[in-house]
């Protein structure tokens, strides 16, 4: 019997998983937090090709969760799923490390090196995202629910703990720390190497702690075949059949009725989620851009400058006159004015209350996404549902490059535009909440447990008022 933690009912298994989310979070954040300076300053790219090859590599982080949620659910179960895909992580890290390493070939042979790491840096964070999350709350029992949604509370506590230290740790290894005379973005890699190897360690360490559900087949291929059949018999169906409540309760002379109410249960919150990606659309919107105007003295000369700046990089202002800028003689230069830009003239403090609202919005957003994701979901399809869940953050990013690289609209005119529309989303999913009705999945296992039996005995396939019991949301994670 596993443990538990000071003699509550949180099990003492997922302290490890907690401790492996941090770890990876700050591996994967503390990575990119140097990525575009990478692309820009080490592999000499332009800001275009930097700045596209950092969205899709941030699209594809989150587009591969649906592959790592498939492999977990049909074949190798969560834990085996994460292990295998933490090891692919750690060799791209690695792999990403020593493109870093100016002495290791040729620049075509860092660039490769780096696509090559961070396609399968991507594939092992994308594949266990969903799989980490959902394994976290197989841990507990269901008769402990509030304790697994006060985990998941936990479990986003330690994402963005990981993000936080990151972000500020990896940029300082970056610039302070000097090695083969220049900046060390092969520490800056490496150190997030070492905190997805600790990772891996912390979580195989309570491998016999651990609750784990077995695979139950290819589900993803027998749901495509049941919705395919649904729909290919109800398009066929004569005139004279009786009409069915539900266009999937045309599979049930094939398929199991317990595998269409699973169905049932899967698709009704992947269509709640359809409004979902403009909230992260507009989180995620960071496409500001700051100008800071002055002049320059330089030889009783005084000289314009005018600076952009993209907060998506970090930029050094380098002084220097049109002649050239030399580090040593007798010369000096010295920042003489300094003008507001009246656009932006405007206290940072102002700020500050959007930042505390936008971040209250993403946590309660986030945590009950991820719970909501879990308790929704069939035993058999966990997985699947984090995963459709965390396609959201994908397709909001998706959403964003698309207004803002085609539309091309200024700056103030996209926050208005992305803000409307999340108004209108607001709207939206408020309506579709209200007439959501919740499901214990649980009651799928009471329902059908004796189906088997009963056939055997009564000679019929099911019991005919076999369905599901929906209820009214109670004091479960509300939308």
């Amino acid at each position: 019997m596993p443990g538990t933690v000071c003699g509550t009912n949180y099990p003492l298994s997922i302290c490890f998983i907690v401790v492996n989310e941090f770890c990876e979070r700050f591996s994967y954040y503390g990575m990119k937090a140097v990525l575009t300076l990478y692309f820009v300053q080490y592999l000499h790219w332009d800001k275009d090709l930097s700045t596209a090859v950092y969205h899709a590599f941030s699209s594809l982080c989150y587009f591969t969760p649906i592959m790592g949620a498939i492999i977990a659910d049909s074949w190798l179960g969560k834990f085996r799923t994460i292990i295998y895909l933490s090891i692919v992580y750690v060799i791209g890290h690695v792999v990403k490390s020593v493109g870093a390493i100016p002495t290791v070939g040729s620049s075509d042979m860092h660039i490769a090196l780096s696509m090559i790491g961070l396609i399968m840096i991507a594939f092992g964070t994308g594949g266990i995202k969903p799989c980490v999350a959902a394994f976290g709350g197989d841990q507990f029992e269901e008769e402990h629910g509030k304790e697994r949604q006060k985990f998941f509370s936990v479990f986003y506590m330690s994402i963005n703990a990981g993000s936080l230290m990151s972000t500020i740790i990896t940029p300082i290894l970056r610039s302070d720390v000097q090695c083969f005379g220049g900046d060390c973005y092969a520490l800056a890699f490496g150190v997030p190497a070492a905190l997805m190897v600790v990772a891996l360690v912390v979580f195989i360490g309570g491998s016999g702690m651990y609750k784990r559900n077995p695979p139950q087949g290819n589900v993803l291929l027998e749901v495509c075949k049941c919705i395919g059949y649904a729909i290919s018999k109800r398009w066929k169906r004569s005139k004279h059949e009786e009409k069915k409540k539900h266009w999937l309760d045309w599979a049930e002379d094939k398929y199991s009725k317990r595998l269409i109410q699973e169905i049932k249960m899967v698709l009704r919150v992947l269509v709640l989620y359809i409004p979902l990606p403009m909230f992260w659309a507009l989180f995620d919107q960071q496409a500001s851009s700051a100008e800071l105007d002055f002049d320059i003295g330089w030889n009783n000369t005084n000289l314009k400058c005018v600076q952009m700046f993209n907060e998506t990089t970090a930029n050094s202002l380098i002084v220097y006159s049109e002649g050239g800028w030399s580090a040593g003689g007798g010369d000096s230069i010295a920042v003489t004015k300094m003008e507001d830009v009246l656009a932006n003239n405007i206290h940072v403090a102002w700020q500050l209350p959007q930042y505390v609202l936008m971040t209250a919005g993403e946590v309660m957003f986030s945590i009950t996404g991820l719970e909501f994701s879990y308790s929704q979901s069939p035993a058999n399809m966990k997985s699947v549902l984090q995963a459709g869940w965390l396609l959201t953050v994908a397709f909001g990013n998706i959403i964003v490059l698309i207004v803002a690289e085609g539309a091309g609209l200024e700056q103030w005119i996209e926050f208005l535009l992305f803000a409307g529309l999340l108004l209108a989303v607001f709207v939206i999913f408020s309506i579709m909440a209200h007439f959501y009705t919740y499901v214990n999945p649980e009651e799928l296992d009471k329902v059908y447990l004796d189906d088997s039996k009963y056939a055997a005995r009564d000679g019929k396939k099911r019991r005919p008022s076999d369905s599901l019991q929906m209820n009214k949301p109670d004091k479960s994670t509300k939308l």
